[in-house]
């Protein structure tokens, strides 16, 4: 652990290799911020707008919508099944999967003609602070709740060391997270850098948490929504069915109020997992290397937080650049994926990734490793 004290917060971080320049000074700007009391840095931490991901911030009185992301309540969802993963292994099955899977679980949104999600319970659109929201859950909300997205997102059939078969998702709250972060972003007041914040007090700070856990309990209900259309599909194909008991949904991408020692403070995580102890988690690598399933330890100087993955080690562009298709069919040849989209995952590739067992390393003393799980057959929108 490096412990580091700005002009005005102390920072500690669980890291392998002294973080990148570019990296470092997002870091010290935010330990400059208003209100900021305390920050933890994850393993996997790397640069993104604003606030880099694989950080934990706390604070007393204001929230930091940048310290959260666009993608707000962006997670894992995971379930078990009471079988082998070896009907997987098949070629002929792994085809019929890869084929099915879009058509249940799209990328984007659904079509229209085949019936809408409503939306209900704790995210029903007339929760929304402001009728500009409500009306984008109305229209986008709708059209994308159970899809899975771009970029990082993935969907993933896994073997555990048991040989036991299970499904994961990481997916958040769509188009809506972006546009709630946008929405309180321009109402913030600007501390400089990418950085602004709300009053927790007010009633702007109040609307935007109010609005972000909105986006949590919908990032939950959409994976939890994916892996029940996915498990339709294997209970089509292969007849078994999942173990809902053994359902684990969680987010990495949220504020919300903890005690931590005497204080009360407004805990931000993005890309950060929870660690409390005893509390379970998930920590995948990338398409070819596995997953660990975690225990926090409850570490009070992480904030009680864990990393969430590997972490990037390459930007997109640099990816695109360096990594070729052919290197990263080598790099999947264990895991059954749509040939047709290979040449357009390099930006996803393996390689792109930190290597996830020094990641879990540097943060041993943040969790305790449950089960280890590889890769099977991962479904990647584009």
């Amino acid at each position: 652990m490096e412990v580091i004290v700005t002009d005005r917060t102390p920072m500690k971080m669980w890291v392998s290799q002294p973080p990148e320049p570019a990296v470092r000074q997002t870091l010290e700007r935010l330990g400059r911020a208003p209100g900021v009391v305390r920050i933890a840095v994850m393993p996997d931490v790397h640069l993104a707008a604003g606030v880099s991901n694989g950080v934990v911030l706390a604070t007393e009185q204001l929230v930091y919508p940048a310290a959260v992301g666009g993608d707000i309540g962006c997670g894992f969802a995971t379930v078990a099944f009471n079988t082998a993963a070896d009907p997987l292994d098949r070629r002929s099955v792994a085809e019929v999967v890869l084929r099915v899977l879009p058509q249940v679980v799209p990328v984007i949104r659904h079509k229209r003609r085949d019936g809408l999600p409503e939306l209900t319970d704790e995210f029903a659109a007339e929760k929304l602070s402001a009728s500009e929201l409500v009306a984008k859950a109305v229209r986008a909300g709708r059209l994308e709740l159970g899809t899975l997205g771009r970029g990082n997102h993935f969907l993933e059939f896994q073997e555990d060391d048991q040989q036991r078969l299970w499904l994961m998702v990481h997916s958040g709250s769509r188009a809506m997270g972006q546009h709630i972060a946008g929405f309180h972003g321009r109402r913030a007041t600007c501390a400089g850098g990418g950085l602004a914040w709300l009053d927790v007090d007010s009633d702007e700070g109040q609307a935007y948490l109010c609005d972000a856990a909105w986006a949590r309990a919908y990032a939950a209900e959409s994976r939890r929504r994916m892996l029940e259309a996915a498990a339709g599909v294997v209970a089509e194909v292969l007849d078994i069915e999942p173990d809902w008991a053994a359902l684990l949904n969680t987010d990495h991408n949220h504020v919300q109020l903890e005690r931590h020692g005497d204080r009360m403070l407004w805990v931000h995580r993005k890309g950060a997992n929870v660690a409390e102890e005893g509390t379970p988690n998930v920590i995948p690598g990338s398409m070819s290397t596995h997953t660990y399933h975690v225990s926090g330890r409850g570490e009070p100087d992480s904030l009680r937080s864990s990393s969430h993955g590997a972490g990037r080690r390459l930007s997109r562009s640099a990816a695109r650049a360096q990594v070729r298709r052919k290197d990263l069919t080598r790099q999947l040849a264990s895991v059954w994926i749509d040939p047709h989209t290979a040449g357009r995952l390099v930006d996803e590739a393996p390689a792109a990734y930190k290597d996830l067992d020094v990641v879990m390393r540097a943060q041993r003393n943040l969790v305790r490793i449950v089960r280890r799980l590889r890769p099977v057959l991962c479904y990647k929108g584009l």
